[in-house]
């Protein structure tokens, strides 16, 4: 499963970006808001619909802005999975036992080649169990690089995907202060930002229910491997690894 760590540190960049650019477009709609309906000639049909607006888009604009600086404390997780499915799946676990169980497992054993009689039988038989217990090792390792890098990427679509949300918000909250210098038109104008506001929450909670269901089912991949690694059959004497001595 493709991931790229540059795309998503990237990506979490740009976030933390546009964090900052949609608080400070959120703190210009109130003073605007305000300062247009400060007129003699602005009517209360007009002004009373367009303070309404303004806070409600202000108030969905916050409830945004505080979601995506919430789902930002765990920006790191997605590469972090991935650089663990990496030390997993890679030579210093999965390479290793592999490479343990392909050079004890019984045609690749040398010593019987040159050596019979009841000590040679012995030492077959009594070095069967560790292929067994490597192999186990390697596929719990599988399981749980498998898992990690489902759960990196799904993350990494977790952000970007709230990355696109999040400029689109911006782009909201620009057009509602642009709203405001239309005059008659602004009640309108914001009416329509608080739609797409409301809208892009929407979307914001959708993300985050798909995330945490992609999620959901990795921790019970990951349990399931837990479990297998606590499976003591491959592991005699108490959970050791399996002796060739006899």
């Amino acid at each position: 499963m493709a991931f790229n760590v540059a795309q998503t540190q990237a990506t979490i960049e740009k976030l933390n970006s546009g964090v900052t650019k949609m608080s400070a477009k959120l703190d210009l709609i109130g003073p605007a808001v305000e300062k247009a309906v400060n007129h003699w000639y602005v009517p209360d049909a007009i002004a009373k619909p367009l303070i309404w607006a303004a806070n409600k888009l202000i108030e969905i604009g916050s409830w945004i802005l505080n979601k995506v600086i919430e789902c930002l404390k765990g920006a790191a997780a997605p590469v972090l999975f991935y650089l663990d499915a990496q030390e997993w799946q890679g030579p210093s676990i999965r390479g290793k036992v592999s490479g343990v169980a392909g050079n004890v497992a019984g045609e690749a054993l040398k010593a019987p080649l040159s050596w019979t009689g009841d000590g040679a039988t012995a030492y077959v038989g009594a070095v069967k169990g560790q292929p067994i217990a490597a192999t186990q090792i390697e596929t719990t390792s599988d399981k749980l690089a498998t898992a990690l890098t489902v759960c990196a990427a799904a993350g990494a679509a977790f952000y970007l995907a709230l990355l696109a949300v999040l400029v689109k918000a911006i782009l909201v909250m620009i057009a509602a202060a642009a709203a405001v210098a239309t005059g008659v038109g602004a009640p309108v104008g914001f009416l329509a930002a608080v739609g797409e506001a409301l809208q892009d929450s929407g979307i914001i909670m959708g993300l985050v229910a798909t995330l945490v269901g992609v999620l959901t089912a990795q921790a019970t991949q990951i349990s399931v491997a837990k479990g297998e690694a606590n499976d003591n059959s491959a592991f005699p004497k108490g959970g050791k690894w399996p002796s060739a001595v006899v």
